[in-house]
């Protein structure tokens, strides 16, 4: 059997820039690599990675060639109320504000500017199920 030995998640986009500045003002991505057609952003931990292509790039094929649709990204933060207030200065478009779940997350919604819905959360301390 292969070993997986990275995953990588890419957005497919009809603008970079403001996508990059979307995900590196909210989160903790820099950038690792940045051209016209493909911004490859990394984590400071350098654990996560996330890559914003130009949707109408030759490197997807034509039937790709789509805004983000049918999934979403989760990203556990520390502080997501943090984020929240980020992204109100940000004028983001936030889908829920932050709420504590039944499973032990304090969860916000937000949308990127591709049309992916990002699912922000933190571990609520203490929680007992």
């Amino acid at each position: 059997m292969n070993r997986i030995n990275r995953m990588m998640t890419n957005i497919c986009s009809e603008n970079l820039l403001t996508s990059k500045e979307f995900y590196i003002a909210l989160f903790d991505f820099e950038v690792s690599y940045d051209s016209d057609w493909f911004v490859h952003l990394v984590s400071k931990s350098k654990q996560l990675e996330l890559g914003i292509i130009d949707k109408t790039s030759k490197m997807i094929p034509k039937g790709f060639q789509n805004l983000p649709k049918g999934f979403y990204i989760t990203l556990v933060v520390d502080h997501v109320d943090d984020i929240y207030e980020i992204a109100k200065t940000k004028n983001v478009e936030i889908v829920s504000v932050p709420e504590n779940t039944s499973y032990g997350q304090r969860r916000l919604l937000l949308k990127d500017p591709n049309g992916a819905l990002i699912d922000i959360s933190s571990p609520i301390e203490d929680f007992k199920f």
